[in-house]
């Protein structure tokens, strides 16, 4: 979400500084991509505190806050990676993850050329197909697609604020539930949509479809530690993540694929996604099918389980204060409070660059 709307554009204005007569500039900006890289990780890597035993967030008000939804009864005991990996909920939620994001990544690669073929010259205000527009006009409807490319980063990190917060309410199993219910009828509808010309409706479909799969990836971790505690989440949730990367080959290979076999068959180029929007619809209610049969871990399970809810952070949190953790009530004076409003705008500044930098680009669609 955020590394994406900062990253695009920057990336982009540095290959334009170092672009010369003998170079494009490519390898210079990774050089200084992976610099900044390094930088920010190594920031965060020895800035990161682990909270004092026991410590919880305060509620709003001082109260004690009201119990939040889950998709599970809770679990007595934490599970460790290797044993969450030994239960068929783990592979469940494996699947569910893997199926959202193969749909969810699919579209973003495909995206900004889907708009310019499927819209054509009708972006522009002249109804000229795709294939028969002239230089310059390829170059405007280009300068568009990349504004919708843009428009959909934003309402990635969008997403993972809104579904996160919702999942709270509704519990992470009807949270995904939504995901993949509302998600196949929207991409069922893209072909409609497209043919009904509609250029601000198709690009608001496209809109909710990115806000769900940047909320799928914040609502996960949450998922995992109603069926598994909290304890090992963080372990169990790295080898989830081998879900997101098959998806990285399953989703953009499936799409490239299909629209490459419709136009080998001489399908036209609006309508050669039709029957890809309908796969991918496919796999979202594959997905919602493997999320209705995710059951809370049995109790004989969870109780022979080994790992305790605390986890492994028990024992480094004993050494918090050594660590240099202090008290939410310290926390609000002093340096600690100078060094909590340097973390914050090292966050805010490059987003809020990165959020400026994406809506112009967006601007180009609308203007």
């Amino acid at each position: 979400g955020g590394g994406a709307m900062v990253g695009s554009p920057l990336a982009d204005r540095l290959m334009r500084h170092f672009a010369g007569p003998d170079s494009v500039g490519v390898w210079q900006t990774f050089l200084v991509l992976a610099g900044l890289s390094f930088l920010f990780m190594m920031i965060g890597a020895f800035a990161y505190r682990v909270p004092p035993d026991g410590w919880t967030p305060r509620a709003r008000g001082g109260a004690a806050g009201r119990p939040r939804a889950t998709a599970t009864r809770p679990v007595q005991r934490s599970f460790t990676a290797a044993e969450a990996c030994r239960t068929r909920q783990f592979w469940l939620v494996w699947l569910v993850l893997c199926l959202n994001v193969s749909a969810g990544i699919g579209v973003i690669g495909m995206a900004s050329p889907m708009l310019q073929e499927i819209f054509g010259g009708r972006l522009l205000g002249v109804d000229v197909p795709f294939e028969r527009l002239d230089a310059s006009q390829l170059a405007r409807v280009a300068a568009m697609g990349a504004g919708f490319t843009g428009l959909l980063s934003l309402f990635n990190i969008v997403g993972r604020f809104f579904w996160s917060s919702l999942s709270d309410m509704l519990g992470r199993q009807a949270t995904y539930a939504v995901f993949f219910v509302l998600g196949a009828a929207l991409y069922a509808a893209v072909p409609a949509v497209g043919r009904a010309g509609d250029v601000g409706l198709f690009c608001a479909v496209f809109c909710v479809i990115l806000t769900m799969y940047g909320g799928g990836f914040a609502a996960i971790p949450a998922y995992l530690a109603d069926l598994f505690g909290t304890g090992f989440v963080g372990a169990i949730h790295g080898r989830l993540l081998t879900a997101w990367s098959a998806a990285g080959v399953v989703g953009p290979v499936l799409v490239n694929y299909v629209n490459e076999q419709q136009l080998r068959a001489g399908v036209p180029r609006a309508a050669a996604y039709d029957r890809t929007m309908m796969i991918l619809a496919g796999l979202l209610v594959a997905g919602a099918i493997c999320n209705a049969f995710v059951r809370a871990v049995p109790a004989a399970d969870s109780e022979a389980c080994d790992g305790t809810d605390a986890g492994p952070a028990v024992e480094d949190a004993r050494h918090a204060a050594k660590d240099g953790v202090v008290s939410p009530a310290a926390a609000a004076h002093g340096p600690a409070a100078v060094r909590l409003a340097a973390f914050w705008l090292l966050v805010t500044l490059p987003l809020a660059w990165g959020l400026l930098a994406t809506i112009r680009q967006a601007a180009v669609l609308f203007g």
